[in-house]
């Protein structure tokens, strides 16, 4: 009995983690599309279609949160508030991209911790929702690659929200507490590619004397010394999206060997690879 209550408030736990991500992409897309008109996309540059798409996506993230909020009912955790990264229709190009990207990896990493079988379809049901709008918007509006490589890649909880919570203000203190905490941001140029030796910035504190970048792709990371003065050459075999973590090991990323991170890099690559 105390063992299947357990479960039930991790899933409970899981299933808000899921919805706090799902209100976080549904305001997104509400103020984004408030602040940008098909002019404004069409001036972009954007395809005369694009903004309907988007509408779409929009109308399935309202979506997803009605159908997390009656599955939770009175547990469902409410909207925070945010500031969102975007000033022009290209910035939401990139961070809608970004937001869905997350999303699967959200997805794919939590689904370990859910036992109840409907919980698991219907989570996948909405992965796949996610992957399918992530390569839409990489390919036909960025034409870039749709796919990264033959493995998506899971995050763990904590990683999720390192990166959730570089745009979430605050949330009611009413709202259930998450089994969370956000790693020190992890920043890299903006410009960054495969092959470069670049400077990479964080504020954390370790007692380490080597540290460590795991680059997370697919099912595992590829790991690389980091230099006294935080530089570090980027492993010029990466492509697609990769999310780069401060670790203090040359092996397996754990919340217990994360320094800092991850971030969210995308290298394209084009269909010759």
């Amino acid at each position: 009995m105390f063992c299947s209550l357990i479960v039930r408030l991790l899933e409970t736990q899981i299933l808000n983690f899921a919805l706090t991500l799902e209100h976080l992409e549904n305001a997104f897309y509400t103020q984004g599309l408030q602040k940008y008109t098909q002019e404004d996309f069409i001036d972009a540059g954007l395809p005369t279609w694009a903004r309907g798409r988007w509408n779409q996506i929009a109308q399935h993230e309202t979506t997803h949160v009605s159908f997390l909020e009656s599955v939770l009912g009175d547990d469902a955790v409410q909207a925070c508030t945010y500031n969102f990264p975007d000033t022009d229709p290209m910035s939401f190009v990139s961070t809608s991209f970004m937001l869905e990207t997350v999303g699967v990896s959200a997805y794919s990493g939590a689904a370990r911790f859910l036992s109840n079988s409907d919980y698991i379809t219907s989570s996948g049901a909405i992965l796949a929702v996610e992957a399918r709008q992530s390569a839409w918007i990489n390919s036909a509006i960025s034409k870039a690659n749709p796919w990264n490589t033959a493995f998506d890649t899971p995050l763990g909880l904590n990683q999720v929200w390192t990166l959730a919570s570089g745009v979430i203000v605050t949330c009611p203190s009413s709202n259930m507490p998450l089994p969370v905490k956000a790693f020190p941001a992890l920043s890299f140029p903006a410009d960054a590619k495969p092959g470069q030796t670049v400077q990479v910035s964080f504020n954390a504190t370790t007692t380490s004397e080597q540290l460590y970048v795991a680059f997370i792709a697919g099912l595992g990371p590829t790991v690389v010394p980091l230099s006294s003065d935080h530089t570090v050459t980027i492993p010029s075999t990466l492509e697609g999206v990769v999310f780069p973590v401060i670790t203090t090991v040359d092996g397996p990323v754990t919340d217990n060997v994360t320094i800092a991170g991850p971030t969210f890099l995308s290298f394209d690559f084009n269909s010759d690879a």
